[in-house]
């Protein structure tokens, strides 16, 4: 008899708990949404001949 009794008090209090959780609205915003990206890329090439090449370039300046 006493889990057929705490069974029915459980039910009642979790009953109206359940009723008054509500409703969730999502509402669009009146103005619009605004990201602003301040992204600055910045690229650095490094870069190594070796001596025979310095030297062709350096006889042939028309090359490139």
């Amino acid at each position: 008899m006493k889990q057929g009794s705490s069974l029915r008090l459980g039910a009642c209090g979790i009953a109206p708990l359940a009723l008054l959780g509500g409703c969730v609205t999502v509402n669009a915003p009146d103005k619009p949404i605004v990201i602003n990206l301040n992204i600055s890329i910045t690229q650095e090439v490094v870069y190594r001949l070796d001596n025979k090449a310095k030297a062709i370039i350096q006889d042939n300046p028309g090359i490139f």
